[in-house]
Order: C-alpha cells, then sequence, then structure tokens
C-alpha cells in the first residue's frame, strides 16, 4: 500500500505521533504496534482470568461454600469464563498475531483499513473495564457467560445489562477486524503472489474471519433483543410473556459454537508455521490443510446444536447435528496427521515453541476424542452440564489456544524483540504448564462421568479428594506465571541478541530486520512463493549468510 501526500501538507502530524514505548499508549495505525497492544491488553485480562479461576478452585476445595457467598461465585463465574474468551483468547490469537503477521505474510506495508484496525483494538480496553468494574459498582452478572434465560432474565438487571454492553463492544471489534483480514488477504497481496502460496496462518485468519463476520452478528442482535426483555419487559426469551427460551439457545450458540473455531483455528494455523521452522521440513499436505480450513469453516456453522440435545430437540434435529459434529472431527483430524507427518524424521529442535506445540496436539487430541464422544446422544444426555463438559471445553480452549500463544511468543519473541528468550526459563514453563493444565482438568472427566454438576460452589463430599487434586493442578498453572513473566521482562532487558533472522526462516517476517522498520521493509517487499521449503532446492541457501533485501531470493 502506498500513501501519497500532497506537497502542501505539513510533516508535522508525522512528527507528532508518539515514539519509543509511548506510541504503545496511542493511537497508532502501525500494524505492528497495534498487534503488541492486542497482546499486552490481553495478557493483563489473562491474569485478571487466572486470578478468578484461582478462586474458583479455591472454593471447590471443599465441598461447602466457605470461602465466598454463592452470588460471589456466580459472579465469579461468569466473570472468568467471559474474560477468559473475549478478552484473551480471542484478541490474542486473532488481534495480536493476526496483525503482526498477516501483513507481512501478504507483502503488505500495512492492514487494509489502518484507522478501523485502531479502532477495533481501542474498544477493548473500555470494554474489559467495564465488565470488571460491574463486580464492584453494581454487582457483576451471574448468568454464567451463555447468559441463558429465564436465569438472566431473574438475576440483577444491572450486572447483567453491563455484561451485554461489554459483549456488544468486544463483539464489534471482532467485526471490524474480521472485515479488516478477509479485505488484506484478499486485496493487499504483493503482486505475484498467489492464494495458494500464502502462509498457513492467512488461511487459518481467512477462514476465521469469515466466521467471525457471518456469526458474530447473530450474537449482537440476540443480546440486543436479550436486553429489551431486561429493560423493556419484552416477551423474546420470557416465557412468562410468551417468549422461548430455546429459541435463545439456538440463537446464542450459532455464534458460539464457531466462537470455539475462532479461537482454534488461528491457533492451527500458528503451529503450521512454527513445526516446519523447528522441524526443518515442509510442511506436509498444504493443499489438504486448506481444504480442511475450509472444511472447518462450513461446518462450523451447522453442529450448534449439539450443545441443546436435552432441550427437548426432536429426533430428527439429534441426529442431523450428531452426523454434521462427527463429520467435523474429519478435517481437523487431517490436520493432526500433516503435522504429526510434519515433525516425522525432522531435525527437531526441542525448543520451548516446539515442546508448547506439542503439548497442544496432544491436549488438543484429547479434547477432540472427548468432543466426539459428546456428539453422541445417549452419552451426551448421561454427562450434559456435568464436570465431563468444563474438562472437555479447556482441553480445547486451554490446552489448544493457550498452548499455541505460548509457543508463538517464544517463537516470534525475538522478531519483536531482536533477543531471545532464556531457553531455560522456557523449558520449566512448559514443566509447570503441562503438568498443572492436566492434573488440573483431566481428573474432573471423572467427576463428570460420576455425576458432579458444573457451575455450583457446593457438592456431594465423595467428591473432595478428586476436586483437590484439581485445585492444586490450578495452583501449579499459576505458578508457571511467574518463570514466563520473568523471562519475558528480563529476555527484553538482557537477552541474547537475536540477530535479524534466528530460526533461518523462509516467512516473510523473518526476511527483514528485527524489529522491523516502520513499513516492514527498507525496500520492495519480498516474494516468497514457497516459505516451506526447507530440504528443497529452494531452501538450500544458508540463511544466515545473506541479509537485508537479499534474504527473500532464497523463499522463491
Amino acid at each position: 500500500m502506498t500513501l501519497t501526500v500532497p506537497q502542501q501538507s505539513p510533516p508535522a502530524p508525522q512528527s507528532l505521533q508518539p515514539t519509543g514505548w509511548l506510541r504503545y499508549l496511542s493511537f497508532s495505525v502501525d500494524h505492528k504496534v497495534i498487534g503488541l497492544q492486542y497482546m499486552v491488553c490481553g495478557f493483563a485480562f489473562y491474569l485478571i482470568g487466572g486470578a478468578l479461576a484461582g478462586a474458583i478452585r479455591t472454593e471447590l476445595v471443599s465441598p461447602i461454600s466457605d470461602f465466598m457467598p454463592r452470588d460471589v461465585y456466580n459472579q465469579v463465574l461468569t466473570l472468568h469464563g467471559t474474560v477468559m474468551i473475549f478478552l484473551w483468547i480471542v484478541p490474542v490469537v486473532n488481534g495480536a498475531f493476526g496483525n503482526y503477521l498477516i501483513p507481512f505474510y501478504v507483502g503488505a506495508r500495512d492492514m487494509a483499513f489502518p484507522r478501523l484496525n485502531a479502532v477495533a483494538f481501542w474498544l477493548i480496553p473500555p470494554a474489559g473495564l467495564l465488565l470488571i468494574s460491574s463486580y464492584f459498582i453494581t454487582g457483576a452478572a451471574q448468568s454464567g457467560w451463555t447468559a441463558y434465560p429465564p436465569l438472566s432474565l431473574t438475576t440483577p438487571a444491572s450486572g447483567q445489562i453491563i455484561w451485554i454492553l461489554s459483549v456488544l463492544l468486544l463483539g464489534g471489534s471482532s467485526i471490524f477486524g474480521g472485515i479488516n483480514f478477509i479485505a488484506t488477504i484478499l486485496k493487499l497481496r504483493r503482486p505475484g503472489l498467489k492464494l495458494m502460496q500464502l502462509p498457513m496462518y492467512c488461511w487459518a485468519m481467512l477462514g476465521t474471519s469469515i466466521l467471525v463476520v457471518l456469526s458474530t452478528p447473530v450474537l449482537a442482535g440476540t443480546l440486543i433483543m436479550l436486553s429489551f426483555d431486561i429493560v423493556a419487559h419484552t416477551g423474546f426469551f420470557n416465557p412468562g410473556l410468551g417468549g422461548n427460551v430455546v429459541v435463545y439457545q439456538h440463537l446464542f450458540w450459532f455464534y458460539s459454537h464457531p466462537a470455539v473455531y475462532i479461537m482454534v483455528l488461528p491457533a492451527f494455523g500458528l503451529v503450521s508455521e512454527i513445526l516446519p521452522i523447528h522441524c526443518r521440513k515442509p510442511l506436509f499436505g498444504y493443499t489438504t490443510m486448506v481444504y480442511s480450513i475450509m472444511a472447518i469453516v462450513v461446518l462450523g456453522l451447522v453442529v450448534w446444536a449439539h450443545h441443546m440435545f436435552t432441550s427437548g430437540t426432536p429426533p430428527w434435529m439429534r441426529l442431523f447435528f450428531t452426523i454434521a459434529t462427527a463429520f467435523i472431527a474429519v478435517p481437523t483430524g487431517i490436520k493432526f496427521f500433516n503435522w504429526l507427518a510434519t515433525l516425522w524424521g525432522g531435525k527437531i529442535s526441542l525448543n520451548s515453541a516446539v515442546l508448547f506445540s506439542c503439548g497442544f496436539i496432544v491436549n488438543f487430541v484429547l479434547g477432540g476424542i472427548t468432543g466426539v464422544a459428546l456428539a453422541q446422544v445417549p452419552f451426551d444426555v448421561h454427562v450434559h452440564d456435568t464436570y465431563f463438559v468444563v474438562a472437555h471445553f479447556h482441553y480445547i480452549v486451554y490446552g489448544g489456544s493457550v498452548f499455541v500463544i505460548f509457543a508463538s511468543i517464544y517463537h516470534w519473541y525475538p522478531k519483536v524483540t531482536g533477543r531471545l528468550m532464556n531457553e531455560h526459563l522456557g523449558r520449566f514453563h512448559f514443566l509447570l504448564t503441562f503438568v498443572g493444565f492436566n492434573l488440573c482438568f483431566a481428573p474432573q472427566h471423572w467427576l463428570g462421568l460420576n455425576g458432579m454438576p458444573r457451575r455450583v460452589a457446593e457438592y456431594d463430599p465423595q467428591f473432595q479428594l478428586i476436586n483437590q487434586f484439581s485445585s492444586v493442578g490450578a495452583l501449579l498453572m499459576a505458578i508457571s506465571t511467574l518463570p514466563f513473566l520473568w523471562n519475558v521482562i528480563a529476555s527484553a532487558l538482557q537477552g541474547e541478541i537475536a540477530g535479524d533472522n534466528p530460526w533461518n526462516a523462509l516467512t516473510p517476517e523473518w526476511l527483514t530486520t528485527s524489529p522491523p522498520p516502520v513499513e516492514n521493509w527498507k525496500g520492495e517487499p519480498p516474494l516468497v512463493s514457497n516459505p516451506y521449503a526447507y530440504g528443497t532446492p529452494d531452501g538450500e541457501i544458508d540463511l544466515r549468510s545473506v541479509s537485508g533485501s537479499d534474504l527473500w531470493r532464497n523463499g522463491q
């Protein structure tokens, strides 16, 4: 993208832009700055959401409600789910990495709509602060992150309305970002760069953005109708006024099941960028992975009612959504076989990025297996609304997306800062996270199979020991954050100088300086027609022996 400035225009506005660290607190239109704003803001809310999770697990150490009142527990539970989904995972895997990487991958100087990009980010901090402040001002919402009526109609209205306003702002941010990513990927590609030559993360973000643009407006309309029921006493979902609560579930899950793929599809793309570089092998099955992503996008829009098998759905509907859910396991399975084939026989560097990527593969496979089980009506009826569902969900969104976020931070940290992270601390971080995560959530499958309901502060005393194991795992996950934070800060100040391309990678973001200049490249953007050419004639040149604008030629 070329910006033409009339000669009579004074250069003052450009010079008034903040420099140094101040630019990260400004309304910047630089996609790299915005990406880092997403990352830091998201991680701040991750710490808040993690503290809320710690409060939940502390309450569940004993079978009686003795740590916080029941209504406070409901508020904490609602805030935890909302913060982790809408303020941590979605903004980071989409906004942070998407903003930073997509312009590099398509050979653009910036996103298609830079100002809209900045607006999309700056909707997030006020939405998050509004949500958190509701706890201290009016009392937060108590109906869970799903806000099912009639519960959301009978709990205190002020907290629920603030929750709706916050989620509407976050949904608007997602829509703005999705439009921007679609336009950037399809319209700002460097001349000569074909769609089937793009890095896999571009395809993942294209599919994710299509899901965002198609499904998020449905959630927005649903929440607006819910707010009318609360404030104006309309009857959209109020059974007392002729409303139908099951209609709310259909509309909510039409967004919220694709939301799972909005969280994990970008993670699929990020892992597909990390593994070939650190295995020194081409990404196995590029074409099949592209078609798998598009298949997940299509099927992801037609499986929502498998969340509603106990809501009075007729037999034909149960059958349809069972089959559709089983089908969506096929393209997902293809991607896992492709990642395993990429690892097989490669010269694997077992660094922190690869360890977290492999942890993601293990965790997500386990989550996928339980997901296929939950798609079967007889089994789902047995474990619906139990801790089996809690375990499955966290294996998907934390074991999947969050593990990939950490892998990606270790991988792209040298690009952002020009310094390497400490690998000893990184491996220690992985060990604590992996052990703590599985100790926390694996036992919850047993709890659910034996009938412990979710979202309650009190439970049968027979479940106490297993809940204590789960809480110890949560404590390990909390402790794992400390070496990570120390690593991030200390490496930025005193870390080993990385050089421009420490991984000898072929993808375009590494074919410029680290950190990159304002417009990404000092000369023309590179044309990389094979970003995974490791071990092929196109990849034989040692990237450490070339520099500057010559780097891109190795990827042709």
